[in-house]
């Protein structure tokens, strides 16, 4: 097993069940969750890639399947903004502790609010990023909103 990280150790503060999936990350894919989806051979609808963005001036953490592209539209009006935008990748490395291509939504150094796209939610389980790169965690779906305490809304 994978030595923990600060996703991986949440998940079992929190009680969840989960598994660790490891896989060879490449730095220059062109899209990190694709080519996590591809590496462990998982449907991309159920690989969630987790994102950094700011709706107005609040910090946010988006869920979406990977094989989907974020409304910035739709996320600044879930989240009660006139704007959104996709956090640069140095800010969202300091204030979610994890380097990109190793962002999870568990464990941030910062609690954000997490919004989390409803398609997302349509299969029982799910793959997210645990915390480092080439590190994923499958969980059950119905555990993943409560934990993060999401907003489910359309954002693709």
């Amino acid at each position: 097993m994978a030595k923990g990280t600060p996703a991986t150790r949440a998940l079992e503060r929190a009680g969840i069940t989960f598994t660790l999936h490891e896989y060879d990350y490449d730095p220059d894919a062109a899209r990190i969750g694709l080519q996590a989806a591809e590496a462990l051979g998982v449907d991309p609808a159920r690989v969630l890639k987790t994102l950094m963005a700011r709706a107005g001036r609040e910090t946010v953490c988006v869920v979406v399947p990977s094989d989907r592209e974020v409304s910035l539209k739709r996320l600044a009006a879930a989240a009660g903004a006139k704007e959104a935008a996709m956090l640069p990748p140095a800010e969202a490395e300091r204030i979610t502790g994890y380097h990109v291509g190793g962002i999870s939504p568990f464990g941030q150094k910062k609690r954000v609010r997490v919004f989390i796209d409803r398609e997302a939610l349509t299969h029982p389980t799910v793959v997210l990023n645990g915390g480092r790169r080439g590190l994923q965690v499958e969980m059950r779906t119905a555990d993943l909103v409560g934990l993060l305490g999401a907003t489910v809304v359309a954002l693709t």
